[in-house]
């Protein structure tokens, strides 16, 4: 007799998950509170953007929790992943030069 390990046993979350999306009305009503909740973080880092804040936090922060429930987020999340890392990439290649330069 095997002994189920922590491992194989879903997590709370993913319990959670399970049972909102069996029930059509519960799986709608919570897809509605991620777009409602994701796609407001999301307006406000745009908005952050052209105003003093972190806008890019806020608009990766909105992607993220859109795509926990949408395909098209999670699209754009892993587009706008690659472009934050490039320019973290260049940022430290030019921090390099300026260094360099003065030395």
């Amino acid at each position: 007799m095997a002994i189920d390990s922590e491992k194989d046993r879903p997590s709370r979350l993913e319990r959670f998950q399970a049972r909102v999306r069996r029930n059509r009305a519960t799986h709608l009503a919570w897809r509605g509170g991620v777009l409602l909740v994701g796609g407001a973080v999301l307006v406000v880092g745009i908005v952050m953007m052209v105003t003093p804040g972190p806008g890019i936090l806020g608009i990766v922060l909105g992607l993220a929790i859109l795509a926990t429930e949408f395909a098209w987020a999670r699209h754009a999340l892993r587009k706008a992943r690659a472009a934050a890392d490039k320019a973290k990439q260049k940022a430290r290649a030019k921090g390099s030069r300026r260094r360099a330069a003065r030395d």
